[in-house]
């Protein structure tokens, strides 16, 4: 049996991601873009998509969608996101909205257009604290739970959905050199980890490792459901 490559199968196809001003979202439509689709970028500047009726302005004014990567989020940590005796009310709602609500906002909102266009692929990027405790280091509760959530309500979505040809995958990314770990970057505790917790390489991991997983979720007819972890192997351990 002949497969598509990634290039056949997106070429002249529209992707929209989300989150495409950050170091994650900027990776993957760099490369959507190269092969052969034609990505729309939404971040701030375009819309919140906290809010539904923006995101259903921007949607409404594309005449197809292919494929649809949420790549927008935050990291609540200077709201007061932490463990969640100590985290604020304010932390919460802000992460569960930034990180969660916009999944879901964006997946409504390009579903009909999915639907539309016969079928096509939604990539949610999570995290691997969706999938293991974090420690005293990574003890951000608001954002492990939106990262959990993710998870649960893309395979909701790729069971619903797979009658109308939509496959929902997850990415679930380790610690990426990106602008938003920044401070995990400059710890030295942390980097002196890095050994123990993405044993693979012993760093950080670059943008593009997650936007090549992502390209796969986008183009893969036969994977839905899935949550591919981008990690060194933090989560094997």
């Amino acid at each position: 049996m002949e497969y598509e490559s990634a290039v056949d199968a997106l070429a002249g196809k529209v992707a929209v991601v989300t989150g495409s001003a950050g170091g994650i979202g900027g990776a993957v439509a760099a490369a959507l873009e190269g092969a052969g689709a034609d990505v729309v970028g939404i971040d701030r500047e375009q819309a919140d998509l906290t809010r539904a009726v923006e995101v259903g302005r921007v949607f409404e004014a594309l005449e197809r969608v292919d494929v649809l990567v949420n790549a927008a989020g935050i990291s609540g940590r200077r709201l007061g996101d932490g463990p969640v005796g100590e985290c604020t009310e304010e932390a919460w709602d802000a992460v569960l909205d930034a990180n969660l609500k916009t999944v879901f906002l964006s997946c409504r909102a390009a579903i009909p257009r999915l639907r539309a266009a016969g079928g096509g692929a939604i990539v949610n990027v999570s995290s691997v604290l969706a999938l293991v405790g974090g420690d005293e280091d990574f003890a951000t509760h608001a954002y492990a739970a939106s990262k959990a959530g993710i998870v649960g309500l893309s395979r909701a979505i790729a069971v619903h959905y797979a009658r109308d040809g939509i496959r929902c995958n997850v990415v679930a990314p380790g610690l990426i050199a990106t602008p938003m770990s920044e401070r995990a970057q400059r710890d030295d505790r942390i980097r002196s980890r890095l050994p123990e917790l993405q044993p693979l390489t012993g760093d950080f991991g670059a943008p593009d490792d997650v936007a090549d997983a992502t390209l796969y979720l986008a183009t893969a007819r036969f994977v839905t459901g899935a949550v591919l972890t981008v990690d060194g192997g933090w989560t094997a351990r």
